[in-house]
């Protein structure tokens, strides 16, 4: 699938973005999973032009339909990973569905995921913990990592580890494992109590034991789009916010970004004019 615009997300920032990039005439792909942060609202009533309150859902329901009839492509999908290729392209790599290719990418996921509450985890990222496997795995090539998650995003990463890793094991934190476990692989399924080492991560503490371990490759629920920026060589800011100018550009050509995970005001009215600003600078950037 070939588009000009691919967008990441389908909350308000999105949808405003695929309403001006369509009626300029460009294929436009909006890929999401859900609606965020806006779908759990339960009522949206200081947003400018709405008579009556409505909830969260039913308002992303709406942009959504906007979009589509105006010709945007909606795709219900996870993605797990987003390629900057050769030729200045990009490539999204989605659960489910054929790779969707685009001249340029818009990231408008929202927020960051936390970190887990595990015992540890921020004294060792960065000294063991990792939320990157394109980034790091080499750093861990012929020793004993783990992947945390048990989603679509946590198979993407354990196949990065697999090629390099002389051990890779998959935590899953108390919950069961939503995809085929590859051969080879172990899967521990108890709760985590605490990480432990001295200056970098050795050992994962489980209820049901240890586990010797030099990395620890964070994977939970979906990929946001700051780990996309990360992926793709992007320094992040303050709260590890996408940075981006006055016209929504990254530092990558072709990759906007747009919305909460760009560290804006969490406010639906600051994400739709965001979406806005970045789909006029990516109509003038594919027409130059």
């Amino acid at each position: 699938m070939e588009f000009d615009t691919l967008i990441l997300g389908g909350g308000p920032a999105g949808c405003s973005a695929a309403l001006y990039l369509c009626r300029a005439g460009l294929r436009t792909a909006i890929v999401f999973k859900d609606g965020g942060a806006l779908e759990r609202a339960e009522k949206i009533e200081n947003y400018f032009g709405l008579p009556t309150p409505l909830t969260g859902a039913e308002l992303t329901d709406i942009g959504r339909a906007q979009a589509q009839a105006l010709g945007a492509s909606l795709l219900e999908a996870e993605c797990t990973n987003l390629i900057w290729e050769e030729d200045g392209t990009f490539a999204a790599e989605c659960a489910g569905i054929d790779t969707i290719r685009a001249k340029t990418a818009l990231l408008t996921t929202g927020k960051p995921k936390r970190a887990p509450s595990i015992a540890g985890i921020d004294a060792f990222t960065g000294k063991g913990v990792s939320y990157c496997a394109v980034c790091d795995a080499f750093l861990y090539r012929n020793r004993r990592v783990a992947v945390l998650g048990g989603g679509a995003y946590a198979l993407h990463e354990l196949s990065e580890l697999l090629p390099l890793a002389k051990e890779v094991t998959v935590l899953t934190n108390g919950a069961p494992p939503q995809f085929e476990v590859p051969n080879g692989v172990e899967v521990r399924t108890r709760k985590i109590l605490k990480l432990d080492g001295d200056v970098t991560l050795s050992r994962v503490v489980l209820e049901d034991g240890e586990l010797p371990c030099d990395g620890l490759f964070v994977a939970l629920g979906s990929a946001s789009s700051n780990d996309f920026a990360k992926k793709l060589g992007l320094t992040l800011g303050k709260n590890e916010s996408i940075q981006v100018d006055d016209k929504q550009r990254t530092g990558l050509p072709g990759l906007f970004a747009a919305g909460d995970c760009t560290g804006a005001f969490a406010q639906v009215s600051i994400a739709v004019a965001s979406g806005a600003t970045a789909a006029m600078s990516i109509i003038q950037s594919l027409r130059a």
